[in-house]
């Protein structure tokens, strides 16, 4: 007698593969496409053309306007990301017990920060004229790097308009910039500016005498 065929059953739904593996390319290359925008920024070239950003990404300049619409769209995604990394410096608990402790940490974190998205800072700001979406998101981070300075430093501090705005100047993405492409400081000297500024503005704001 020839065996007995044994038929299997499954509850579980049935999978599309060729669908599911379309999604995940078409993921994949959304993901270079992106990539290859972020490196070529970061390696001083702050407005590629679609052009360019579909030969470094290894994909058609078709696919680019696939995923998205223009231009405008993928510089938002790569905006995002980076204002990803920007809340990782809001998020991350102060070191040490003191407000000058935690100033002391907010000026090594936002140089840190900075530096590290220093050139798509520098990109947005050449698209920002163009870009309602750009000015907002600009507008969001200051108001939330002005915030957390605002929150660490004791009242009569905080509340000395004319302290708080030198602070805000001196700790901002401008002044981190204009230290390090247009005085051509090196990160560490920079940050030593900022340091050097700050207690300064300080000590000037506790002491009015001081000289």
């Amino acid at each position: 007698m020839p065996p007995s065929v044994v038929t299997v059953v499954s509850d579980a739904p049935p999978t599309d593969a060729p669908s599911d593996g379309r999604r995940l390319r078409s993921q994949e290359s959304r993901r270079k496409i992106v990539q290859a925008l972020m490196e070529l920024v970061r390696d001083g070239q702050l407005e590629p053309s679609a052009e360019v950003v579909a030969e470094r990404a290894g994909v058609g300049l078709r696919s680019v306007f696939r995923h998205f619409k223009d231009m405008e769209g993928l510089r938002r995604e790569m905006s995002e990301i980076v204002e990803g990394e920007l809340r990782e410096l809001v998020d991350r608990p102060f070191a040490g017990a003191t407000w000058r402790d935690h100033l002391t940490d907010v000026v090594h974190r936002r140089a840190e920060v900075f530096e590290r998205v220093m050139p798509y800072r520098r990109a947005g700001s050449l698209q920002a004229h163009r870009s309602s979406f750009l000015q907002s998101n600009k507008a969001r981070v200051n108001h939330t790097l002005r915030v957390t300075l605002r929150a660490i430093l004791p009242e009569a501090l905080a509340t000395d308009a004319t302290l708080f705005e030198a602070l805000d100047l001196t700790l901002s993405f401008e002044s981190w910039i204009r230290l390090r492409h247009d005085q051509a400081l090196t990160p560490d000297d920079a940050r030593r500016v900022w340091e050097r500024t700050v207690r300064a503005l300080i000590a000037e704001a506790e002491d009015p005498t001081t000289p």
